[in-house]
């Protein structure tokens, strides 16, 4: 009995110290982007990490919302326990959709706070001649998820007054579409301007 007792005394103090250590259940958001998962003309599947990433994985939100540049939804839907949302685009294969999904799970901590992390991109229709498809829907900037939290504490405002995409203009200040290998403006609705140039 002498030996047993100061053995559980250790097991005690360490499950004391194992308690007040913080449970991380999740990755940190800018470990997390999305992914094309089937691309056709017609349709597209988008899947996102974070439902593999967070657990508990019965918890999980994911608020999908997929508009074109004037702002039309053209898919809207949040999903519980599910990673995806499929949709047909209807629109140009010239014009770019904007992505946003926000995942939410009050049941996952990390660093201390639910999880709250958003992912904004874009896709367009990237022409391929050499493929059967002719083509796929690809992310524009490939963008990393944003701990909403974070975002929070340092600027609340900024997150109440969200910047959004207006208009895209070439260097002679007409209106276009996403294009790879030419200078583009990116023009936001806070009037801010940024000069982008993606090759592929």
């Amino acid at each position: 009995m002498k030996k047993v007792l100061p053995l559980l005394l250790v097991i005690a103090i360490g499950l004391g110290y194992a308690t007040k250590a913080q449970v991380t259940m999740t990755v940190p958001c800018d470990m997390m982007n999305l992914t094309v998962n089937i691309s056709d003309t017609n349709f597209v599947d988008i899947y996102h990490p974070g439902h593999y990433l967070t657990h508990p994985q019965a918890h999980n939100v994911i608020h999908w919302e997929i508009t074109d540049t004037q702002g039309t939804i053209i898919a809207q839907e949040s999903v519980v326990d599910y990673q995806r949302i499929n949709f047909e685009p209807n629109i140009s294969l010239t014009d770019t959709l904007n992505v946003s999904a926000h995942l939410v799970n009050d049941s996952a901590i990390y660093e201390g706070n639910p999880v709250s992390c958003l992912i904004e991109d874009q896709l367009y229709w990237q022409e391929d001649l050499s493929s059967l498809d002719n083509g796929r829907w690809t992310f524009v900037h490939e963008n990393l998820g944003v701990d909403q939290n974070v975002v929070l504490a340092i600027d609340e405002a900024k997150l109440n007054n969200k910047r959004s995409l207006a208009k895209i203009v070439d260097v002679l200040g007409k209106e276009t579409v996403f294009r790879t290998n030419t200078v583009l403006f990116y023009i936001y609705n806070d009037g801010s301007v940024e000069k982008k140039f993606t090759s592929r």
